[in-house]
């Protein structure tokens, strides 16, 4: 699988209340669930007008299908090149 970052333009989502993130996430996972091993959500940053979710996933079509089953926008996804911290100046 692929590794993608998708930005979700959502006004004021850094005003979301924990209730609503934990019902925003409970959507999510229950359409993942229903989508099978083919997608998965690692983990997503909420600012204050957008959040950026990470996903591995066998293709962009199964993030679309995601998006459209549980109500989510999708205003770019890309494909994640490569990966670094402050680890790597290291190596």
């Amino acid at each position: 699988m692929k590794t993608y970052v998708i930005e979700r333009e959502i006004p004021e989502a850094g005003k979301l209340s924990p209730e609503e993130l934990k019902g925003i996430s409970k959507s999510s996972n229950a359409v993942l669930e229903e989508m099978g091993p083919g997608i998965q959500w690692l983990h997503s940053y909420v600012t204050d007008n957008k959040v950026y979710c990470v996903y591995r996933a066998e293709n962009e079509e199964l993030l679309k299908e995601h998006a459209r089953k549980g109500g989510f926008p999708v205003n770019a996804i890309s494909e994640m090149a490569n990966k670094i911290s402050p680890d790597t100046a290291k190596d």
